[in-house]
């Protein structure tokens, strides 16, 4: 394919999302910022599909809200103004894929950045309402402040789930400069006791 390239962490999670995920997904988009994930899954979706979009800052949740207008794609999103780790307050269904693009709002506030407990707490609700089958994916930030111990964090849990039930892999693009964003994305297998 020819425009097929990876050119860092966040692209190669649109790609596989977009392989994963079919029209009338039900998604979740743990960290809406800007609001271009969550439009990238609004798309994806289709007329028939849900987003449930999650950000703690009103400035992220009023940025998603002006994109989506402009996009005509408000209708199948549930914009939440609260943390991920309470996602499951907010969804009581299973859902087919979820999106965590962590770190800071850019242009707005760095210091407010999503912490590696929160987080964890998030990942865990995550798996929970993952339907079989479905896709998680994670991009880390460790150049900026508590990035690293975030993906410390997650990446240390992840790697104790079950391969029966669970696939967790790891993207680095290890010749780029500057702690490049890094990618992880886990598949859930089967049924089991999380």
């Amino acid at each position: 394919v020819k425009d097929f390239f990876l050119k860092n962490a966040l692209r190669v999670s649109h790609l596989i999302m977009q392989k994963e995920l079919q029209a009338g997904a039900v998604v979740v988009d743990a960290t809406c910022g800007k609001g271009n994930d969550t439009l990238f899954l609004a798309n994806l979706v289709g007329e028939t599909g849900r987003v449930f979009a999650f950000d703690i800052q009103a400035a992220a949740i009023e940025l998603t809200r002006e994109k989506l207008e402009q996009h005509n794609c408000l209708k199948k999103v549930k914009l939440i103004q609260d943390s991920h780790e309470k996602m499951d307050y907010y969804i009581n269904e299973l859902v087919d894929g979820v999106m965590f693009n962590l770190g800071y709002l850019p242009g707005v506030n760095s210091n407010l950045i999503t912490l590696p407990e929160t987080t964890l707490i998030a990942v865990d609700k995550a798996l929970t309402i993952l339907r079989l089958g479905g896709i998680l994916t994670m991009v880390f930030y460790p150049g900026h402040k508590g990035g690293q111990a975030e993906l410390d964090m997650v990446r240390d849990y992840l790697s104790s789930l079950s391969q029966k039930e669970f696939e967790v892999s790891q993207l680095n693009f290890i010749n780029q400069i500057n702690n490049p964003p890094q990618l992880i994305i886990v598949k859930k297998l089967r049924r089991g006791n999380i």
